[in-house]
């Protein structure tokens, strides 16, 4: 077999593909819709603290000495 021979049939061998970017692309779609939804999760936190102010307050008049005498070596 000469070299041109070996050329040629491993050229007709060869596997085309597609668009290999093409072909990738989910892995995008899908990171950029885990990234989207764990960003909606982030936020549905958001002013959290801020909804139950009332109740808070309420706690902590009711409990003032408690919270200022917690014994916990941290002021």
């Amino acid at each position: 077999m000469t070299l041109a021979t070996i050329a040629a049939i491993a050229a007709e061998q060869t596997e085309h593909h597609g668009n290999v970017q093409a072909e990738t692309m989910i892995f995008g779609v899908i990171a950029l819709v885990i990234f989207l939804s764990l960003g909606l999760v982030t936020l549905s936190y958001r002013n959290v603290s801020n909804r139950h102010a009332g109740k808070a307050e309420a706690y902590a008049a009711k409990h003032a000495p408690q919270l200022t005498q917690s014994g916990n070596g941290h002021h």
